[in-house]
Formats: structure tokens, sequence, C-alpha cells
């Protein structure tokens, strides 16, 4: 099976450790979320994966092979990565920025049907398509978030990392995307995300990846992850962790947990 993998990964900065010897294997075909508290150092592992950040021991690999040994470009076709920012700092309109998303793809010859097809499938799986022709720098901090995803999508990575990509999103863009990302996945990609609500993650996962204090301290399909202890343990909460009538599961903060 295709995977994605992290062994040993440590990384500090600024004279602290955010990644104490990470260790995760993520596979296409699945969603994988990344959970944890604040400082937990999801973001940082995200960082890592996609070559943002080089560890300072241990390796990420893709299909056994070391990320940094693989030609950038095929990377870039390969990986697509939705940081947790949604700025963008030229002001030009929606169906360009999505367009950016096929350059790994391009030849001499420039766009092709293939990648204007891509464009607007990417659109339309995000609900973008109708504000194509507007500049990005006029929409709202949920929309521009959209058409970033949009310009990831239209790419056809292998793999799709998202940091937070539900942030200033509305209730029904957020259970939209979500559902996004899962035929994401189920039309063969790998899909890694950080969030920080744990019903959505229980909706969405096949596999959960719990961190606290730049360390993993679960990993395993949501009715493993996602309960009472682990998450006490996590996040330093009381919850009531329960089921719904098509089994997945919900969970409900009920107390801070004395330190």
């Amino acid at each position: 099976m295709s995977a994605l993998a992290a062994d040993g990964v440590t990384l500090a900065l600024g004279g602290a450790r955010v990644l104490d010897a990470v260790s995760a294997s993520f596979a296409r075909g699945q969603v994988t979320v990344v959970l944890g508290p604040n400082g937990a150092g999801k973001s940082s592992l995200m960082a890592c994966l996609v070559g943002l950040r080089m560890p300072d021991a241990g390796s990420v690999t893709l299909d056994g092979v070391p990320r940094a040994a693989i030609d950038r470009r095929e990377l870039a076709r390969r990986i697509g990565f939705l940081p947790q920012t949604a700025d963008v700092h030229w002001d030009v309109d929606v169906a360009t920025l999505v367009g950016l998303g096929r350059f790994p793809h391009r030849g001499r010859w420039g766009e092709t049907e293939t990648d204007r097809a891509a464009v607007a499938q990417a659109m339309a799986a995000t609900d973008v398509t109708h504000f194509a022709a507007r500049a990005v720098n006029t929409l709202s901090g949920g929309e521009r978030a959209r058409v970033l995803l949009a310009r990831v999508l239209a790419g056809a990575p292998e793999w799709l990392l998202a940091d937070e990509p539900l942030a200033n999103l509305d209730p029904a863009h957020q259970l939209a995307t979500l559902d996004c990302l899962r035929r994401v996945a189920s039309a063969g990609a790998g899909v890694v995300v950080v969030l920080h609500d744990l019903n959505h993650a229980a909706r969405v996962a096949d596999q959960v990846i719990l961190m606290r204090q730049g360390a993993v301290i679960a990993q395993g399909p949501p009715e493993t992850v996602l309960t009472e202890a682990l998450i006490a343990q996590a996040y330093g909460v009381a919850a009531h962790v329960g089921e719904l009538p098509d089994g997945r599961r919900f969970v409900i903060p009920t107390g801070v947990l004395p330190r």
C-alpha cells in the first residue's frame, strides 16, 4: 500500500522541542485526522511531512523513498498542501488562482483541456464556481479558504495535507468540506488533515493521530482513539463519548479536569 511515513521525527524551534521522536504512518485511500490541544505539534508535523521544515532527527518517506531525495516538481505533483493561513498577496481572479494548482503538471505548451477540466471540477467541489471572475481579495475569509482548497484539489495530488481547513467556514461549508475530503480519499488519494473539533474528526476519519506536547499518544481508528480516557489525557477535560445511530461517535466535553 502506498504510504507516507514519519519515523522518529524530532524538531526544535526557538530552543523548544516541538516534536519529540514522532513516528506515524498514513495510507492512500484514507482520511487521517491529526488532533491535539494547542501547542501539541500538529502544524509542525505537517510542515515536516510536506518539506517546509527539515527535522533535526528522523526522516519522512514517501513509498519508502526519503522525501528529500524526490525531485521537487515530482513532489509538487504528488503532494498538495493547504496551510492554516488564507492569505493571498496578489490580486488575481478566483479562476486564475485555482489554475495555479495545475502548474506542476503543465508542459511547455501551457494550459491543456485536462488542466481546464481539473480547475472546473475543483471549483465545483468547493462551491466557488459562481465567483470565478471575482478578485480573490474581495472575498470573505471563508470564501478565500474554499478557493485555496480548490487550488490544491486542481492539482489532483496523490496526497492532500490540510492544516485546519475548516477555520472561518460556516457550518454548512464545514460539512461540505469534510464530505469533499472524504470523496478525495474514496477516489484513492491519501488525506491528512489537522482538525480541532472532535466531532468533525469522528465524522470523517478512518484513522486518528492524537498528539500532546510534541508526541503521539495514540493512533488508530476513531473508536479506539476518541475515548474518554484518551481525551482526558490529551486535553485535560472530562468528556462524554456516545454513539449515533449510524455508528459514528460524538464527543461532549463536560468540564476541565483539575491539574
